[in-house]
């Protein structure tokens, strides 16, 4: 049994429908929805590679490592907001974060 370009697309698949349902289920915890926007990256880059391999060129993997590293700054710039947040406020509620609005 080989593993196929259609197995990397179901694993996928099931990666960006758990970060959108995570999303959409928890509004509350901002963690989580960070965690999940990791996840709907994760899936987009295993459909770049799984696809760049089965075409045989790098431009998909090339493409993946730059989202890698967009999700990289992402999770540290959003850390470090939420971070100052909560010395701030006290907590990293959803709700209190529309308090910043300026």
């Amino acid at each position: 049994m080989e593993i196929g370009l259609s197995h990397y697309l179901t694993v996928a698949a099931m990666l960006f429908t758990l970060g959108v349902f995570g999303i959409f289920v928890n509004r509350k915890n901002v963690i989580v929805i960070l965690m999940s926007v990791e996840l709907i990256l994760l899936a987009v880059n295993v459909n770049l590679v799984a696809f760049s391999t089965s075409a045989g060129d790098l431009v998909g993997q090339i493409f993946a490592l730059l989202i890698l590293t967009v999700a990289a700054a992402e999770a540290a710039i959003g850390l470090a907001i939420l971070v100052v947040f909560y010395r701030n406020r006290g907590s990293i509620a959803v709700e209190d974060i529309n308090v910043m609005k300026g």
